[in-house]
């Protein structure tokens, strides 16, 4: 049998915002358990040591590194990196995973300061992330950008239309960096996950009608888990996707498989 090593990440550092529990939390502790040293970011400081505690016990050495940032402000998302270069080095892998949705309803009643903070968080902060990190990728003649979408984007919602709005914009976004950052090796992808069993998405998930439409019309009959986004997550980090660049690549269990 001829081993690889097409996986590993050893001495790549990945900064991950939105990282403390769900799917970021599954994302760092994946790249982590492949050899990345991760600086796990949110909102909450306390949060983050929790899950860099648990990252680096698992490992069984420190690889996770907590960081508070509110992925919303410029100035927070440039303390983020200042602070990464700091402790851990010039960023490999990028993992853009902080999103919020204030408003739930039609988007003719929406109020501007939910739009305004919608479209700031889930779009204006990543592109602001990247332009701060791509200089370390492209100094480097390589790196990899994950930036989180939704399934949403591929559909119009009376409930969450500008959430979903905002998610098509990140699409967009990734595959304008896709073509200005190929020629420099830099690889960016959205991940654009379905229905998910996390804190963030419990409205749409947590109730009777949601687990019937799991069993009914979900080809693999069951909600996504925070741990579904592991393999995804390492396969984008790393040299299996080395020829991978542009794309918007859905994790829903085949909800959304045409799209």
């Amino acid at each position: 049998m001829t081993a690889t090593n097409i996986f590993d990440l050893t001495g790549k550092v990945a900064l991950l915002t939105g990282a403390s529990k769900g799917m970021g939390r599954a994302m760092a502790g994946a790249l982590a358990a492949h050899g990345a040293r991760v600086v796990v970011s949110s909102r909450k400081l306390d949060q983050c040591v929790v899950a860099c505690d648990e990252i680096n016990a698992e490992c069984g050495e420190r690889r996770a590194f907590p960081v508070a940032c509110n992925a919303g402000y410029r100035e927070q998302l440039q303390q983020l990196v200042d602070t990464t270069h700091e402790t851990v080095g010039p960023v490999d892998i990028l993992v853009g995973n902080a999103g919020v949705n204030p408003y739930y309803g039609p988007m003719s009643t929406i109020p501007d300061d939910a739009y305004d903070k919608i479209m700031t968080t889930n779009v204006k902060a990543n592109h602001w992330l990247v332009q701060m990190v791509t200089p370390d990728m492209v100094a480097a003649g390589s790196g990899s950008i994950m930036l989180t979408s939704s399934v949403g984007a591929f559909s119009p919602s009376t409930d969450l239309g500008t959430y979903s709005m905002s998610k098509l914009a990140l699409i967009g976004l990734v595959r304008n960096l896709a073509a200005e950052l190929g020629p420099s090796g830099v690889r960016v992808n959205a991940i654009c996950p379905g229905l998910i069993r996390t804190d963030f998405a419990e409205a749409l998930w947590n109730n009777p009608e949601a687990e019937a439409r799991a069993r009914e019309s979900i080809p693999l009959r069951r909600l996504g888990e925070a741990e579904d986004f592991c393999g995804p997550a390492v396969f984008l980090a790393s040299d299996a996707s080395r020829y991978v660049t542009g794309q918007a690549i859905t994790v829903c269990g085949g909800s959304d498989m045409w799209s």
